[in-house]
């Protein structure tokens, strides 16, 4: 049996945010979504978080401040989601804390094959299986640290 992963999706468009929410529910997620960064600070320092999507374009505050906050409270994985896609967009969304950037528009199956990638399911023994697709079938890579 698989254990609930949870995800949490900050983002303020209403239309993306439900899609963000169908696609990971789909894939097992249970997700609790918010639309500002200050709602997304308050709900990320709930333990049960596993993953984060963040849209870096807020009505309340900057994402690279929202990254921050909820990395200085959890260590679950962000996944980023702007429409922002400049080299240094991207170079700046990593060192807030992101794990993967994506920018927008993102392909549904791309979101859900890196969420899976970040945030395995775990079985109630502890194991952990593998992503459902393998990460090197997405159509982007997503951009490292290194």
């Amino acid at each position: 049996m698989e254990q609930q992963r949870v995800c949490l999706v900050i983002e303020d468009d209403a239309d993306i945010r439900g899609l963000i929410t169908a696609v990971l529910s789909r894939a097992s997620f249970e997700v609790w979504a918010v639309g500002t960064g200050a709602e997304g600070i308050a709900a990320a320092a709930d333990p049960a978080i596993s993953l984060v999507t963040l849209d870096l374009g807020l009505p309340d505050m900057d994402g690279h401040v929202v990254a921050r906050a909820i990395r200085a409270l959890s260590g679950a994985p962000l996944l980023f989601l702007s429409a922002r896609s400049e080299e240094d967009d991207i170079l700046a969304g990593m060192a807030s804390g992101a794990a993967i950037y994506l920018t927008k528009p993102f392909h549904p199956r791309e979101l859900k094959e890196l969420a899976l990638q970040l945030c395995p399911a775990i079985d109630t023994a502890g194991h952990t299986s593998p992503p459902a697709v393998p990460v090197a079938s997405a159509s982007r890579p997503p951009v490292s640290q290194e």
